[in-house]
């Protein structure tokens, strides 16, 4: 199983404000391009991925009355899952042994975190969503969320040039949405679906996250029946090499440990679906 660091960034809060110096900032108010800054310490952990909270550690956070499943079902009624958040099962320590118990946690957009930061009403909830709105607006700048993107298309252009001059004359005639296409394929690079929707806003294709969530289960490329496998790639997308899942062991502060699986989308998957969306725009 492939172990990675749980990314998060952090910013301190002095009741509800930031501490002079330490604040979350674009570096767009520093004279450079937008970029989040990492500070001392952190409110809730976000995971700088995938920009999911964990629901547990939310309500831990938030000091609510109810317990864990009782919050979940009075204030996940008013959100769609598979968008808004996901269900995952993390492996907790069980006893004083060391054994080990799998519970069900949830990985929460940070929207529908703000969102029940602001529904709770108390101090913690609205340094919470304090916290998560820097997060947000430090990660959200557009020219982040195409960085990668752009970054592997130049890297593979330049390689094909240098290999081969006749190549360079065929990628001269080809239209920049395919010469972005070939070069995403070649990549190991994988995305998360939402930044494939954004890609694909990018090459004109009228469509958001929910939407290419939606169409991908109708058209069998993922899992549509509700359960822990929601979401999830089907075998014949796996076949393809469309999709990866990746698997993240995060340790808790307390010593327990949780393991979160998401749907990435390969380069060939990239690749694939920016064709197909292009050519069913093309007929249309």
């Amino acid at each position: 199983m492939e172990q990675m660091k749980h990314g998060a960034y952090s910013a301190v809060f002095i009741d509800g404000t930031y501490e002079e110096g330490q604040r979350i900032v674009p570096r767009t108010e520093r004279g450079g391009r937008g970029h989040p800054a990492q500070a001392d310490k952190e409110v809730i952990a976000v995971d700088a991925d995938m920009q999911t909270v964990s629901a547990r550690e939310l309500h831990e956070k938030l000091e609510v009355r109810y317990d864990f499943r009782r919050w979940t079902e009075y204030n996940f009624k008013d959100f769609s899952e598979g968008i808004d958040y996901f269900g995952v099962h993390i492996d907790v320590s069980g006893n004083q042994y060391g054994g080990q118990q799998s519970v069900i946690d949830y990985r929460l957009s940070v929207d529908m975190a703000k969102h029940l930061s602001l529904m709770s009403k108390t101090e913690k909830g609205k340094l919470c969503r304090e916290y998560l709105i820097a997060i947000q607006k430090a990660w959200n700048a557009p020219e982040q969320v195409m960085a990668r993107a752009l970054k592997i298309a130049d890297e593979q252009i330049k390689s094909l040039r240098n290999m081969n001059n006749a190549l360079t004359e065929d990628v001269n005639r080809m239209k920049p949405k395919e010469v972005f296409a070939d070069a995403v394929s070649a990549s190991r690079s994988t995305i998360l679906i939402g930044e494939l929707a954004k890609l694909l806003r990018q090459n004109g294709i009228n469509t958001g996250e929910k939407r290419l969530f939606g169409w991908m289960r109708q058209q069998g490329f993922l899992i549509s029946r509700r359960g822990t496998d929601y979401n999830m790639p089907t075998q014949r997308s796996m076949e393809m090499g469309l999709f990866e899942v990746k698997e993240r062991t995060i340790n808790n502060p307390d010593g327990s440990v949780r393991i979160t699986k998401t749907t990435v989308v390969t380069g060939r998957g990239q690749q694939y679906f920016i064709n197909r969306f292009l050519q069913k725009q093309e007929a249309g």
